[in-house]
């Protein structure tokens, strides 16, 4: 099970991430309780091992703006979220990036439709951290995509169960306060997903 923990704006929590397991890790460069400049991304981004993908979480920017950010926070992967068009994941992918589309169940589900690597399917109301029907998506995404939206370290076996995903995303779900997160969440997170397999 893939595992990608967003939102991390401290370097304790980047380890923290890391020494638990996760395979990426996000940095939020939108309107966000959880924004980091692409300069403090670039700082994060830099305590992060080659195996772990590094994420650059965008909604709604334009790609000229997203594409400044990336490059200069250094960030391996792109995540669009929201209802961005195929022409913004076109005019990035020269970039030599993973390319992610962050969408929630209404939209088209095939991963890769929109040359994207992968597929992120969150809740109606992305970054409520409010759980949502898991089950209504079962089998309706195809590829690699990640189920996203309400996990927490003590639902995350029950989110897979009922969605089937080949990854899951967690953000609020390891915090204490909104943008705060937590080492020990984090941690109780990785092991829960590991166990859910």
């Amino acid at each position: 099970m893939y595992v990608k923990i967003c939102g991390l704006s401290e370097p304790a929590h980047v380890a923290a991430a890391v020494e638990a397991g996760a395979d990426a890790v996000g940095f939020v460069m939108t309107r966000s309780p959880r924004r980091v400049e692409p300069e403090r991304a670039a700082e994060l981004a830099a305590l992060v091992p080659a195996h772990v993908l590094t994420v650059g979480v965008f909604r709604g920017e334009d790609p000229e703006t997203v594409r400044a950010a990336a490059l200069t926070s250094g960030v391996r992967a792109i995540q669009l979220h929201g209802r961005h068009p195929h022409a913004d994941f076109l005019a990035l992918s020269d970039l030599g990036v993973t390319l992610v589309r962050a969408v929630d169940s209404g939209a088209d589900l095939r991963c890769g439709a929109y040359d994207e690597d992968l597929l992120l399917v969150d809740a109606p109301h992305a970054g409520s951290g409010q759980p949502w029907d898991w089950a209504a998506v079962r089998g309706r995404p195809s590829g690699r995509w990640l189920l996203a939206g309400g996990l927490s370290p003590g639902n995350v076996a029950e989110a897979v169960a009922a969605a089937g995903p080949w990854g899951v995303d967690v953000s609020s779900g390891v915090e204490t306060a909104p943008g705060v997160k937590d080492s020990a969440l984090i941690e109780a997170f990785l092991k829960a997903v590991r166990g859910a397999r």
